[in-house]
């Protein structure tokens, strides 16, 4: 991977997703005695929230995705969890984020759901599955795009000459919407620290990055795109400043294929999530022919 100076930073260990809902909840955040980045959650099984959260998943599902718990935290101190499958014969290193965005709670439920596909078939990959990005943007009632600090953590990258042009873009483009603030500077946030981290430890092949509710496929990256997945065919959006897409695909050569399902609170059905899946992973096929 060539990587700029920032990029090649040791990264925390594994990755993540979340912990917390209700204040009853073994994952809610306690209330707010001084700074966020120096309170903690307490590492219990995070299926309590996420089942009481997420769309069509249940308590086995979250369960059997064994996820586990990484030195990931988010603003709030909600811990990250993940989960890796690895087939004997991996070839591909693959990432697979969910929940970037608060509000997209299908996304989160959709990377849970292809844990499970992954185990029953990994193809020959190596898997690393971070369900749910932005845990205290997801479990804010209502949930939001932003993370605790209001910063759309799908910008905040270290995109070349973010400085200038993420803020033009926020001011002028987006007319300061509140949804999709860069932050006050790249990699701001400890949520897309985390991420920026794993990406350059993990050394992935593959990105894969779960959004909703545009119901198309896009892709950033060297290589041909997938022409679809499921009901979801290509149709590149373009690039903006400080995203996952622009960042890792265009300036680190890592293919980013970004699934924007079609609802944002309703997942697809189960036949056409693992639809979804069999596709990405005959595409990645494709991709190792010699």
């Amino acid at each position: 991977m060539h990587c700029a100076p920032t990029s090649c930073r040791r990264p925390l260990s594994i990755f993540a997703l979340v912990g917390g809902l209700l204040a009853t909840s073994a994952f809610a955040s306690p209330p707010l005695r001084g700074p966020a980045h120096h309170r903690t959650v307490a590492i219990e099984n995070p299926c309590v929230a996420l089942v009481a959260r997420l769309p069509n998943l249940k308590r086995s599902l979250c369960d059997a995705a064994a996820l586990r718990a990484t030195p990931g935290r988010s603003v709030q101190g909600r811990t990250l969890y993940a989960r890796d499958v690895t087939a004997p014969d991996a070839r591909l290193r693959v990432l697979v984020v969910g929940a970037m965005h608060g509000d997209e709670l299908s996304s989160a439920s959709v990377a849970l759901h292809w844990i499970q596909l992954a185990v029953q078939a990994p193809a020959n990959a190596h898997w690393r599955f971070i369900p749910l990005l932005n845990p205290d943007g997801l479990l804010m009632r209502p949930a939001r795009r932003t993370n605790a600090n209001g910063v759309d953590l799908n910008r905040n990258f270290p995109t070349p000459n973010w400085a200038r042009d993420a803020p033009i873009y926020w001011e002028q483009r987006t007319r300061k919407d509140p949804r999709r603030w860069p932050g006050p500077q790249p990699l701001s946030e400890p949520e897309s620290r985390f991420l920026h981290e794993e990406m350059a430890r993990f050394d992935p092949h593959l990105i894969v990055s779960i959004h909703a509710p545009y119901g198309v496929l896009d892709f950033d990256g060297p290589g041909a795109p997938p022409p679809k997945l499921g009901r979801l065919f290509l149709d590149q959006v373009g690039i903006f400043p400080g995203s996952l897409g622009h960042y890792g695909g265009v300036h680190q050569g890592m293919p980013v294929v970004t699934v924007e399902l079609s609802n944002a609170l309703r997942t697809p059905l189960d036949a056409e999530m693992r639809q979804m899946w069999l596709d990405l992973q005959g595409w990645m096929g494709e991709r190792l022919r010699p």
